[in-house]
């Protein structure tokens, strides 16, 4: 498989799950209506497990923008290919989002609240303060790709294994995703992943959706631009630490 439709694919797994499992517990009428964030933060961890274990042999599993920019400032992915892995996340994340449109179309109509069902596809604040909104994505995604570079860091060396999420098996990040999610998501949602965010957001404004007040366009910038900071900070703070590590 090329690397780019590994990416696209992993990604379009990671959403379709991902806000799959959103999208059964906050609609109305499904099976798994009410189930909380329990199920929702497992639901998202299981979704990242998926992904990676479909493009890890192949792209070594980014699947999020953030840790394909932090790989490139580490020195340990090529520049050249950033916007090339990031169009194939987008474009996975689209996908999969319209996925979970189609698949729970009825449960949209049967909801009547406009804000949950874009809950179904973007991520919001509990309370609206864009400081603190975008310092949550930034602390989240900054341990979630810190922590990346300790558990990739024993592979890396001469080993032909691809780098990235895939690199350190699909259970550990996984593991990680879900801590993040039950530790510090209660803020915005976690997106901790432009793609994530950015993806589903446009299908929102695309797709024909029941009630809809907006995309929360104002608010796109907080779960882009924060992750792409977190991730600039795990990437300098690891190689700073480098020095003292050897």
């Amino acid at each position: 498989m090329h690397p780019l439709l590994a990416e696209f694919l992993g990604t379009m797994l990671l959403i379709l799950l991902g806000n799959g499992v959103v999208a059964n517990v906050i609609l109305n009428k499904t099976k798994g209506n009410g189930g909380g964030w329990i199920v929702i933060t497992t639901g998202w961890a299981l979704a990242v497990f998926v992904g990676v274990v479909v493009a890890t042999p192949y792209s070594g599993a980014h699947l999020n923008p953030a840790m394909t920019v932090a790989l490139a400032i580490a020195g340990k992915f090529a520049w050249v290919q950033v916007p090339l892995f990031i169009i194939a996340q987008l474009l996975g994340a689209m996908t999969g989002s319209f996925l979970v449109w189609f698949h729970y179309k009825d449960h949209m109509d049967a909801t009547a609240d406009p804000g949950l069902i874009q809950a179904c596809y973007c991520t919001a604040p509990a309370i609206r303060n864009d400081g603190r909104n975008f310092s949550s994505e930034v602390i989240g995604t900054f341990v979630l790709l810190f922590t990346i570079f300790y558990f990739t860091g024993a592979e890396l060396g001469e080993e032909k294994t691809p780098v990235g999420m895939g690199s350190l098996g699909a259970l550990p990040v996984s593991l990680l995703v879900l801590a993040i999610g039950l530790s510090l998501g209660g803020t915005t949602g976690y997106a901790i992943n432009p793609a994530r965010d950015l993806g589903p957001r446009i299908m929102h404004a695309l797709l024909p959706v029941k009630g809809k007040q907006g995309s929360g366009w104002d608010y796109a910038w907080i779960p882009v631009a924060g992750p792409l900071i977190g991730a600039a900070i795990a990437a300098a703070l690891y190689l700073y630490l480098q020095p003292v590590a050897n």
